[in-house]
This record gives structure tokens, sequence and C-alpha cells, in this order.
């Protein structure tokens, strides 16, 4: 709906001037600010001329255009007709592609610039009809039938300019469009140098990632080079090694069991110190070699049908010429004069899954082996357990166990627990990391529970059948994959 509040007709140039007062007078009556009151007089004064000067006059109505739905905005409406013969290139005009010797299109591009809708209806001789719209601010009263009656008496108390000072309004309103223009330039300006100077930034900014990506580029491929070094050193070095140490652990052995004679206890128990000694010395050579395998890709994973029972069998094997085990809950064997059994958990009612037995072996003798070093007194346990997708395997000991801040750091090369006890027992630095990184190979990883004073548990959980391997299928004897 919309509520009339003026109406003016459109014949001479005049009426073109007093147009353009009356407007601006009704939208400053209702409220817009001077900016918008320039904004909606010139377009509709550029409208009113195009009616006078090329469509032989018309009419101007004003109004106020209520919301059809609650809380929508007002408008202040102003349709201009015209009793012309239309526009036959409207679409030309309105795109700004169209140019008439007399300027005829500019007002009407103009004139929509200027306003919120703009609406025009041009049939070919039956005039033009320009509708011109302007939002009202937010919050602005309703209009209704008193509203339109006090504005037309604010109206009637305004009497009409002359043609000079409505040229000294507009020249005003030029003057200050002038002035915002140049704030606007200025600003504009202000805007440009700081983008200049953080493009200049950017550009010192770029120059320095690229160097520093080049750098690092640079240093990676230096610390790939240094770790091949590294890794073909180690290599070389732990078989240039096993040669001497297998000679000396030989001779041990000989000096031992009596083929070079008989040896007094002193004689004896130097012998054993370096047996012990090179024993010690081949551990940590294998650990580098398989280290260095790992970290060059060269570590095979030979997959075949695993039994924990039989793996169990096996480690129960290994140890038993340094401790008595068994697999019941009542040790009868201990380690050394500590007292210490080893005893491993029932394991017939797991499943087979497919795996490398040998390095699970190996994790497993790892943990076993520290499980006994660590462990002065009560008993330390094999268990293991399973579900649909992993097997899990727990070496649980009543050691002296690992405070929380080095539970992590324990799994870095040579990084050993500082204790007593440590400092008795021999050891490498290099099981843990080792056993980790195995795990991993395999498809699974190790993790740790434990209290100081309480003991700890370390697990290996592996996956029942790798990546790759189809759920259900029946596993395949010396399946492999390398690393």
């Amino acid at each position: 709906m919309t509520i009339p509040l003026l109406t003016c007709a459109l014949a001479t140039e005049h009426d073109v001037v007093l147009a353009r007062q009356r407007v601006r007078q009704v939208a400053a009556l209702v409220g817009f600010d001077a900016q918008d009151q320039t904004r909606i007089a010139t377009a509709v004064s550029e409208v009113a001329r195009n009616a006078v000067q090329y469509g032989g006059g018309g009419q101007l109505e004003v109004g106020v255009e209520r919301p059809a739905l609650p809380g929508a905005p007002q408008h202040l409406l102003t349709v201009i007709r015209d009793r012309g013969p239309g526009i036959p290139h409207l679409d030309a005009v309105l795109g700004g592609g169209y140019r008439s010797p007399t300027g005829m299109g500019l007002g009407l591009v103009g004139a929509r610039r200027l306003s919120d809708r703009f609406a025009i209806a041009a049939p070919p001789g039956a005039g033009t009809t320009v509708t011109l719209a302007r939002e009202f601010a937010r919050g602005a009263p309703p209009a209704d039938a008193t509203t339109a009656r006090r504005l037309a008496d604010a109206l009637a108390e305004q009497p009409p300019r002359g043609a000079l000072e409505e040229a000294r309004l507009q020249n005003q309103e030029l003057l200050r469009a002038l002035d915002a223009l140049r704030e606007r330039q200025a600003e504009v300006d202000r805007l440009n140098a700081t983008l200049a100077e953080t493009n200049r930034e950017l550009e010192e900014t770029n120059r320095g990632v690229v160097a520093l990506y080049a750098e690092l580029d640079e240093r990676a491929s230096y610390l790939a080079r240094l770790n091949e070094v590294k890794t073909r050193f180690l290599s070389d070095l732990s078989h240039e090694l096993r040669t001497p140490l297998n000679a000396i652990r030989n001779l041990v052995r000989l000096f031992l069991d009596g083929v070079v004679g008989d040896l007094t206890g002193v004689q004896r128990k130097t012998a054993a110190l370096i047996g012990d000694s090179a024993e010690g010395l081949a551990q940590l050579v294998d650990d580098w070699l398989d280290l260095a395998k790992i970290e060059a890709g060269k570590t095979t994973v030979q997959l075949a049908e695993c039994r924990v029972a039989e793996l169990f069998g096996a480690l129960r094997g290994m140890f038993r010429p340094m401790q008595a085990v068994q697999a019941g809950p009542a040790p009868v064997g201990a380690w050394n004069d500590r007292g210490v059994p080893l005893v491993f958990g029932p394991a017939d009612e797991i499943p087979p899954f497919l795996c490398d037995e040998a390095k699970v072996s190996q994790i497993l003798r790892n943990f076993v082996s520290n499980a006994l070093k660590f462990t002065e007194r009560g008993e330390v346990r094999v268990l293991a357990d399973a579900d649909d997708d992993w097997v899990r395997f727990h070496v649980q000991d009543t050691g002296i166990g690992i405070a929380p801040d080095d539970q992590e750091q324990i799994f870095e090369e040579f990084w050993q627990v500082e204790s007593p006890r440590q400092r008795q027992v021999k050891g490498t630095g290099l099981g843990l990391p080792l056993s980790r990184r195995l795990a991993r190979l395999l498809g699974g990883d190790v993790t740790l529970e434990s209290v100081p004073g309480v003991g700890s548990t370390f697990t290996l959980a592996v996956p029942r059948r790798p990546a790759g391997e189809a759920a259900g299928a029946p596993a395949r004897e010396g399946a492999h994959a390398d690393v």
C-alpha cells in the first residue's frame, strides 16, 4: 500500500526545478539525511527533465510505500509518467551502450544508480513510467494517514525557492560532494600507500621464505646423505666387528670348557667376564645392524601363520638355560640368586594369526630380558589375548617401575633410566627403540604402563592380518613384504 504525499505536474523546466525542491523537502521531512536527500532529488530531477524534454510533459507522484510484511522496511516512492512515444532502445539505454545526439539515456542510468529500486515501462506509443524507491532508515516510524496530513501541512509552510536559490543550493551540494570525494581520494591514496608498503613487505617475506625453503631442501639433502653414510657405516662396522667377536666368544668357550687346560678360579672368572663383555657387544652390534636396516628401508617382513603357544614354547626354551621356568601359577625355578620366576600364561585358546614370527619373538625377548634384569623380587609373567582384529602380548614384571616422565624417553636410542639398579646391569639402550620400530613395521605398536616401585607392563599389539591381507582368507606360508 502506498500513502500519497505529493503530486506535481511536469510541463516546463520550472516544473523540473520545483519537483526537485519538493522531493528534497519531502525526503527531509520523512527523516533522510542530507546525502540521501541529494541522491533522491538528483535522481528525480533527471527523470523529470527527460519527461519534459522527450515525453512532452507528464506528472510526478511521491508517496510512502508501506511494507507488505511486518518488520520489512518502508520506501519513499516516486513515480514519474510522461505522454511521449516511449523508448525504442530501452535495453541498450539501460545497459549503457546506447548514445543519442541529445544524450538521452544518461539520466536514466544515473537515476538507477542513485536508487535502491528502479523500474521503467516504456512501450512504444504509450508513454514512459519510471518508478524510483529509496529505503527508509531502520527503525523509522511507520507512515499512515496522519503522517501524510502532517507532511502536507509542513510542505505548505515551505514556499518554493527561485531558480537562483535552487542553483545556489545545488552548488553547495556539489561542493559538499567534491569535499567528500577529496576525502575518499585521500583515503584511497593512504590505502594504496599502505598496500604498496604491505606488498613490499610481502615480497621481502616471500624472498625470505624462498631462501628458507632452499636452505631446508639443502639441509634435507645433506641429512639424507648423512643418514645414508651413517647407515652404511653402521652396517659395515657391524659386519667387521662380528668376525673378531665370534673369535673371542669361541676362545672363551674353549677356555671355559677346559680344552686348553684347567683354569684357576680367578682365570675362570676372568674368562667369564670376557665372554659376557663379548656377548654384550655382539648384542649391541646386532641391534645396530637391525636399526640401520630399518632406517635404510631394507628390512623384510616374512609373513606366515603364527601360533601363540609355539611362540611361548620357543621363548621358554631360550630362557631355560638361565632359569627354570614353568607355565603354572606356582613357580619352582628362580632367576639366579634373586628368586624371580618367569611364568607363561595359557595360550592354546588363542587362534593363529598372520605375522613375522621371528620379529615378534625378538620383541618379546627384549621385553622379557629387561623385565628379568630390573625385577629383584616377585615374578615376570608373559601373557597373551586376542580379539577379531588384534593379538596382544603382555610382559608384566614387579620390578623397579618407570617414572611417567621417562616412559616415552626409554624408546629413544641409547637412552636409559637413571637408577641404582640400572648401573648394576648391562644394557645397550637400543632394545626398546628397536622393538617399537619392529612393531610398527608389522603394522602394530608397543605401549607401556608402569608405576615406580610397583612394576611395568610392556604390551605388543600386532594385527591378526596385516594391511593388504584379505580378512577371512587362509594364512599363506611364506607371504612377505619388503619394508
